[in-house]
């Protein structure tokens, strides 16, 4: 392709309003154009990545006995409905009405559409399993659209859904899907890791995240260095604790004027932080529950809504409700003398003795024992894991890393199949729920994943999977007669073998070389005074240095360094 011809509009400036190096460098690369907050147009450059990812994609989906179909992006309201998703969704669904005033939502996942699709033709366990994929355009109304092609309120991803009589067979494509999502990855030229995760808004039993390795990661990766341990911070268990040993001591009331948090608590009392209590009001499924964390700790909502099997997001009382419900401010709440279901922390369960608010303002209890001073309703891990703590696998100690979401294999069971009526008749004859599974690729994160991790202060630096062109020929002197006939001779032979990009354009030598390490492509080769002698300089975009080969032996050359 000849750069006079494509559509390349690259920025000497850095954009200010671009937070991430992914969404810099592809702005300065000329590769997306924000047409509003969330929403870009992918220019040449991208569409190319993104047709050789999507290839990647399809050849693996394919390997695994995955079949590509294109369903709609408006779905009907109804079909929502049936799932519970039409408000359990949230703000993110986008919706809209059509002239006859019926409402449908632009599709951010495809779970209501497949198993629709599904019933009416499904009829027999024989037709099972079955895997279906396809990749499309989704959309989301994210609170906060940020970092470029990262979060999105438009974007495209690669869903796959698969349909199975029995768990067993569903484990067998949930690990297929596993294993193709590595693949996918490590071709793509991602350092990545897959995660124990949450479920989310999608739903099911047991999920995977694969997360690119990446300083803008907006995931925190709780892992260990010495086994294959990682978890999604929100997912990753925190151990239980040895119980104290230490003698009960009597409760008493104590004055704590002023006092609004553990650490000024901690502070009046002369006592460390973490042998400090966090009472925290919550409701759930629209009842109160208490949850009582150590002082230095902060509650887990992930955590929570999984131990209560909540349907709907947790949400915290607000300062109104707390003083009508225990007529004191938050920050004197405890356990003692309350009505409500009490739950500990495993971290509390082990301690005797630790402070606690009194339900009156500025007013605490000190050596507080639960089972003797208050009911406890049930126990459990409450918490974010820190990093030093041991894993839960026993292999080490947590460390803490970044990753960027771009993958998530789910076991949804018979979550949308029950809700939505999809049925088969088994071996025996009788109408059985289908089992599902779901899996999903961020295909334009996938993309933006790939730039923060390739790239040098000059530009994008393309694996050679993905690259939009394999060489860049670029003409040192536009009125040189010999350097032009050179370079197109040149394009025509290395057309036969490669992808390549020429700069034919009218613009100086050092705006080309610029621009060319912007693009990132794996060879440049500079066609300049070496020309009336028959050579040329070659320079991999990795390399500081250019080497000189004669032009016969460039396709060679470019075969042999890339062995």
């Amino acid at each position: 392709m000849r750069q006079s011809q494509m559509f390349i509009p690259t920025l000497r400036e850095t954009p200010q309003d671009a937070e991430s190096l992914s969404h810099r460098l592809m702005l300065k690369a000329g590769m997306i154009k924000q047409m509003a907050s969330g929403i870009y147009t992918y220019l040449p450059i991208t569409k190319l990545v993104l047709n050789n990812i999507e290839q990647i994609v399809r050849e693996e989906m394919n390997r695994i006995g995955g079949v590509e179909i294109h369903m709609p992006v408006l779905h009907p309201k109804e079909l929502w409905e049936e799932s519970g998703r039409w408000e359990a969704y949230g703000s993110e669904l986008m919706r809209m009405n059509d002239r006859h005033d019926r409402e449908f939502a632009l599709g951010p996942t495809h779970e209501e559409m497949i198993v629709a699709l599904l019933r009416d033709e499904l009829k027999s366990y024989k037709k099972l399993p079955l895997t279906l994929f396809q990749i499309q355009t989704k959309f989301r109304d994210e609170l906060r659209p940020r970092y470029g092609l990262l979060r999105g309120r438009e974007f495209i991803m690669k869903d796959a859904y698969s349909f199975h009589t029995n768990d067993e067979s569903l484990t067998e494509t949930y690990e297929d899907m596993y294993d193709s999502y590595s693949r996918i990855f490590k071709r793509v030229g991602l350092n990545y890791r897959a995660v124990e995760a949450d479920s989310g808004a999608i739903g099911g039993s047991h999920t995977h995240e694969f997360m690119a390795l990446a300083d803008i990661g907006e995931d925190t990766i709780a892992y260990t260095e010495e086994s294959d341990y990682a978890a999604n911070i929100e997912k990753a268990e925190c151990q239980p604790v040895e119980k104290s040993t230490d003698e009960m001591k009597e409760m008493s009331k104590v004055e704590t004027p002023g006092v609004t948090s553990c650490q000024s608590l901690a502070d009046h009392l002369d006592i460390p932080l973490g042998e400090t209590t966090k009472t925290m009001v919550i409701k759930i499924n629209g009842e109160f529950i208490m949850i009582l964390v150590r002082g230095d700790q902060e509650l887990n909502d992930v955590k929570v809504k999984a131990f209560f099997n909540a349907e709907e997001e947790i949400e915290f009382a607000t300062e109104e409700e707390i003083m009508q419900n225990f007529n004191a401010t938050p920050g004197s709440l405890g356990p003692v003398g309350t009505d409500i279901p009490v739950y500990l922390d495993f971290q509390v369960d082990a301690m005797v003795n630790y402070p606690t608010g009194a339900n009156e303002t500025n007013q605490h209890f000190i050596n507080v024992n639960h089972n003797r001073d208050f009911e406890v309703r049930g126990t459990g891990d409450f918490r974010f894991i820190n990093e030093g703590e041991m894993a839960i696998d026993g292999s080490g100690r947590v460390k803490f890393m970044k990753g960027i979401e771009v993958g998530q294999v789910f076991k949804l069971g018979t979550k949308y199949s029950e809700s939505m009526g999809l049925n088969v008749l088994d071996e025996n004859g009788r109408s059985v729920p289908v089992m599902m599974g779901c899996y999903g690729v961020g295909v334009s994160r996938t993309l933006s994943a790939i730039v923060e991790s390739h790239h040098d202060e000059r530009g994008i630096i393309w694996p050679k999977s993905v690259t939009p062109f394999d060489v860049h020929i670029v003409t040192a002197n536009n009125k040189d007669e010999t350097i032009l006939n050179t370079a197109e001779e040149l394009y025509e032979t290395l057309q036969k073998e490669h992808k390549v990009l020429y700069d034919d354009r009218k613009e100086r030598a050092g705006v080309k070389f610029a621009d060319s390490d912007l693009i990132g492509l794996p060879y440049r080769i500079v066609v300049g005074r070496g020309a009336k002698d028959g050579m040329v300089e070659i320079k991999k975009r990795t390399d500081e240095k250019s080497v000189d080969v004669n032009i016969a032996d460039v396709l060679s050359f470019i075969a042999e360094d890339s062995k």
